[in-house]
């Protein structure tokens, strides 16, 4: 049996990847790795680097998840099992410059994707979803809470968890995991992978670590009158491995799961944007300049999640502290200046 990843060349995507060819359970035999990916926030230098932390291969499809042909063609050439479903745009500025491009390719192309599934009978899915989908609740946010969303990318995530329960609702033979996940930051202990954003960051801790190691001039912090422990927005940081190992146990608990179901992937603290810039600044021993400017529309003062039904169901929780967040991401910047 073979397991499909698409977006597997991407941040989340290549550290699942590591984690399942490496953390796979004695109760948990080994899948065939499959990745799909259209290589427009990636690169192929990724696959190098997880066999080099790995020793192990996958094949790799360079393919675009709006294209029916091609991914039936790829469910028509492998006997694929469940699909873990990170292909999409992320980035909450850019959705509102480019709304159609954001429709389009993350409602379009998991729409798409979906078809193909069920007409080959595959109905175990593990969704990427987005902690956006609370809209302006109060923290901490739990699964029970009203949906809503503020911006193009955060309606993407909110219409396709909406199809998402709609196909369970019509099918009970569906298994999906639909992980609302906060701020991913961190990368790989050994330095070798780690987030790679093309052009101008969009999130904080890659922008921060870009300034640190002198490809960008200085730090824009949005909003410093927040009701918040020093007036910079709070949010919730997770390490991406421990988000990468919350993947690898949604898959291995889809038996368990009836429907469709949302699970928060989060570490239930929250850290404002100075700590995180001035425990920055401890580790690498780089000055890290800031400004402050207004605030972004829709920005709130603090998120951060209850993942207590994580626990409950996958019997996942977080365990990397943010020194090791920042340490790691460090490692990762510093021995590779300009990215892959």
């Amino acid at each position: 049996m073979s397991l499909l990843i698409t977006g597997g060349t991407g941040y989340i995507g290549s550290h699942t990847v590591v984690e399942l060819q490496t953390l796979v359970s004695e109760q948990t035999p080994s899948q065939d790795i499959i990745i799909v990916d259209d290589l427009s926030n990636s690169s192929t230098v990724v696959l190098d680097r997880v066999k080099q932390i790995t020793n192990k291969t996958v094949t790799f499809i360079k393919a675009d998840v709006c294209d029916y042909n091609a991914i039936n063609a790829i469910f028509d050439q492998y006997d694929i099992d469940a699909v873990i479903h990170f292909a999409g745009h992320k980035a909450v500025g850019e959705s509102n410059e480019k709304p159609l491009s954001y429709y389009h390719n993350n409602v379009s192309g998991t729409v798409t994707l979906l078809q193909v599934m069920a007409e080959h009978n595959v109905k175990k899915l593990v969704f990427s979803s987005s902690a956006t989908v609370y809209g302006d609740n109060v923290s901490p946010l739990n699964e029970s809470m009203p949906t809503s969303a503020t911006n193009p990318y955060g309606q993407t995530k909110l219409m396709v968890e909406h199809i998402l329960f709609d196909l369970a609702k019509s099918d009970s033979e569906w298994s999906i995991a639909c992980l609302r996940y906060f701020n991913p930051i961190g990368a790989h202990s050994s330095g070798l992978i780690g987030e790679n954003p093309n052009g101008i960051p969009n999130n904080l801790l890659p922008y921060v670590a870009q300034v640190a190691v002198g490809r960008l001039a200085q730090l824009q912090v949005f909003g410093d009158d927040y009701d918040t422990v020093d007036g910079t927005g709070v949010r919730d940081y997770i390490h991406v491995v421990d988000l990468a190992q919350g993947h690898v146990k949604a898959l291995q608990n889809l038996d368990k799961i009836s429907g469709c179901k949302a699970i928060n992937l989060g570490t239930g603290n929250g850290t404002s944007v100075l700590e995180i810039v001035n425990t920055f600044k401890e580790i690498s021993g780089q000055d890290i300049p800031y400004k402050i400017a207004p605030r972004r529309a829709g920005d709130l003062a603090t998120v951060y999640a209850n993942a207590d039904l994580a626990n409950e169901l996958l019997g996942w929780q977080a365990t990397r502290n943010l020194y090791t967040m920042i340490e790691d991401t460090w490692r990762w910047q510093s021995e590779n200046p300009q990215g892959f």
